[in-house]
C-alpha cells in the first residue's frame, strides 16, 4: 500500500518533534531533581525561546545600570537566563563574602568567550585565562615582576617624570584642555613604558602610520569590543552567522594589534642577541624573556605567545581604567567645589606651596585619599566583575547553584546599596575619613578592584596613579568646566563606564610659575 509523499513527510516531521519533547522533558528532568534548590533564585518572567533573557538587556544603559535595576526588583542575588547558559548576578556584602571567601576556589576560573579566543590569543591574556598551571604561573610572573611593592618602586622614576611631564603640558595650554584625552596619554604612556619600554609624545597620536597610533587605535578597538555582547557567547551555534559582525572586527583588531607586538618584540629580541654584556631588566617584556626559557611551553603556549598576550593585557587594561578614574575623579570635583576646597587647604596645609606634592606624602593627605575612594565607589574601573564560572555544585547564600553557572558581581549596585551607605548615589568623600568611621577598605560593601583569586592584581599601581595625579592637579591648578558651571555626568557603554562626553575643563595656575618649568 503506497501512501502520499506529503502525508508521509508529515508523519516524519511529528514523529521528529515528539522525539525532540521527549528528549527536552526527560533532560529538563534531570536537571530539576538536579538543581531543585536552584530554581528558586529569582529570575525575571517569560525568558523568550533560545535567547532566554537576552531581549532584557537593552543597549542605551551601562549594564550594571540594568542589573541594578533588576535586582531593585527581583532582591540581590537572581539569575538570568541567556541563551544556553546562567547568568547569576550578586550584589549585596554577605553573598558576595560568599563568593570571595567560601566559594572563591570554586568560582576561580573563567568560560571561554569570544573576546578571549579571538583578541587574547586564545584564552592565554591573563584577565581571560582558566584556572590552572598556566594562570598561576603568569599571575606570579606579573605580581613579581612588574606589580609587587619592590618593583613599583623601582620603577617609580616612570610615573613621576610623566606626570611631571603631564602637568607641564596643562600649564602650557592657556584655552580649554581636553581633560580626557590628556589623562589618557598620560596612563597610555606610563603602562607603555613600563611594559615595552616605549614612549610616545602627544605629536605621534595624529600620525596615522606611526606605531602609536596604530596600537593606540587598535587597543581603543579592543576595549570596545572586550565590553559588546557576542551572540556566540551564549548561543554557541550561531558563531558562524557572526550576526553583527563582532567575530570579524575581534580578528581584525587582534591582527592589528600582534603586528605590532610582535614588531617591539622582535626589538627586544635582537637587543639581546646583540649585547656583550648582561642586559639589565629595563621593562616588563625584558623580564619575561629573561625569566621564560627560549622553548619555554606552559600550557600548549610559547614563550613568543606567553610574552605578547601578557604584554597586551597590561597595556589594555593598565591605560583605560586608570584614565577613565581620573576623568570621574574631576568630573567629581568640579560639580562639588568646596570638597575641592577642602582637598586644596590640607594640600597647602600638608605640603605647602614651595614643592610639588609626592608619592611619599599620601600618608599625609587623608583627605585626598579619602576623594579617590570615593570615587572608586561610585564609577568602579570596572562596574561588573569578569565572568566566572563554577567548577562544581556550590551554595551561595543558601541557594543551590550547578556546576556551569557564569557568575559575576555587580559592583556597582553593590557600593550603592542603600543598607550600607547613607545617600549612596551623593559625592561624599567624608564617609571615608576614619573619625567617621567610614573606611570600608577591608570589607566586601567596597571592592572596586574585585577580590577573591581573581581580583585586580594592579590595584596598588592604580591608586599609586590615581592619588599622585590627582594630588598634582589640585595643588597646581584651579579647575573649572569649561562650558557652564558644571559636568555633564552621563555613563556611556563599555566595560570600564566611560563618561559618554570628554571633559573640557580651564586651567588657572595657583603655585608660583617656575614650578612648571
Amino acid at each position: 500500500m503506497d501512501f502520499p509523499s506529503d502525508y508521509i513527510h508529515s508523519i516524519s516531521v511529528f514523529l521528529t518533534l515528539l522525539m525532540i519533547y521527549a528528549l527536552s522533558k526527560t533532560f529538563l528532568f534531570k536537571q530539576s531533581n538536579k538543581s531543585s534548590a536552584a530554581r528558586k533564585i529569582p529570575e525575571p518572567s517569560r525568558p523568550w525561546p533560545l535567547i532566554g533573557h537576552l531581549h532584557l538587556l537593552g543597549r542605551h544603559d551601562p549594564i550594571c545600570r540594568q542589573m541594578g535595576s533588576m535586582a531593585d526588583m527581583l532582591g540581590p542575588i537572581f539569575w538570568l537566563k541567556l541563551g544556553r547558559h546562567r547568568l547569576l548576578v550578586v550584589s549585596s556584602p554577605e553573598l558576595v563574602k560568599n563568593c570571595f571567601t567560601t566559594n572563591d576556589k570554586i568560582l576561580a576560573t573563567r568560560p571561554s568567550i569570544a573576546a578571549g579566543r579571538y583578541m587574547g590569543y586564545n584564552n592565554a591574556i591573563l584577565a581571560l585565562a582558566p584556572q590552572g598551571k598556566y594562570w598561576r604561573d603568569i599571575r606570579k610572573l606579573v605580581t613579581v615582576e612588574l606589580l609587587s611593592t619592590d618593583r613599583l618602586e623601582l620603577l617609580k622614576h616612570i610615573r613621576f617624570l610623566e606626570v611631571d611631564t603631564f602637568i607641564k603640558e596643562l600649564y602650557k595650554q592657556s584655552a580649554a584642555v581636553d581633560l580626557s584625552k590628556s589623562f589618557e596619554g598620560l596612563t597610555f604612556n606610563m603602562i607603555l613604558r613600563m611594559v615595552m619600554g616605549k614612549r610616545y609624545s602627544s605629536d605621534d597620536y595624529g600620525e596615522g602610520n606611526s606605531e602609536v597610533s596604530r596600537y593606540k587605535s587598535a587597543i581603543k578597538k579592543a576595549e570596545y569590543l572586550s565590553g559588546v555582547f557576542v551572540e556566540a557567547d551564549a548561543i554557541p551555534w550561531l558563531e558562524w552567522l557572526d550576526i553583527q559582525g563582532h567575530v570579524r572586527s575581534m580578528k581584525e583588531t587582534a591582527k592589528e594589534l600582534d603586528s605590532v607586538i610582535s614588531g617591539w618584540l622582535d626589538e627586544h629580541l635582537q637587543k639581546r642577541r646583540q649585547a656583550t654584556a648582561e642586559l639589565q631588566d629595563s621593562d616588563f617584556m625584558d623580564a619575561m624573556l629573561s625569566t621564560l626559557p627560549e622553548d619555554a611551553v606552559i600550557s600548549g603556549y610559547t614563550r613568543h605567545i606567553i610574552v605578547k598576550a601578557t604584554a597586551l593585557i597590561l597595556t589594555l587594561t593598565g591605560s583605560e581604567s586608570i584614565s577613565i578614574t581620573l576623568t570621574w575623579a574631576l568630573s567629581l570635583l568640579i560639580n562639588n567645589p568646596t570638597v575641592v576646597k577642602v582637598a586644596q587647604d590640607e594640600l597647602d596645609r600638608e605640603i605647602g606651596k614651595e614643592k610639588w606634592v609626592e608619592e611619599s606624602d599620601m600618608n599625609k593627605l587623608n583627605y585626598l585619599q579619602a576623594i579617590v575612594k570615593e570615587t572608586l565607589r561610585l564609577y568602579p574601573p570596572g562596574p561588573i566583575t569578569g565572568l566566572r564560572e563554577a567548577m562544581e555544585d556550590c551554595d551561595i547564600g543558601g541557594y543551590l547553584v550547578p556546576k556551569g553557572t557564569r557568575v559575576i558581581v555587580n559592583i556597582w549596585k553593590l557600593q550603592r546599596d542603600p543598607r550600607v551607605w547613607k545617600n549612596p548615589c551623593e559625592f561624599r568623600p567624608e564617609r571615608f575619613m576614619a573619625d567617621n568611621n567610614g573606611d570600608h577598605q577591608n570589607k566586601f560593601e567596597f571592592i572596586p578592584f574585585s577580590s577573591g583569586r581573581r581580583g585586580c592584581p594592579g590595584a596598588t599601581y592604580g591608586l599609586q596613579v590615581v592619588q599622585l595625579t590627582v594630588a598634582r592637579l589640585l595643588q597646581g591648578f584651579h579647575v573649572r568646566a569649561a562650558v557652564g558651571s558644571s559636568v555633564d555626568m552621563r555613563e556611556g557603554l563599555g566595560i570600564s563606564m566611560p563618561k559618554v562626553n570628554p571633559l573640557h575643563v580651564c586651567l588657572t595656575p595657583r603655585l608660583h610659575h617656575r614650578l612648571y618649568h
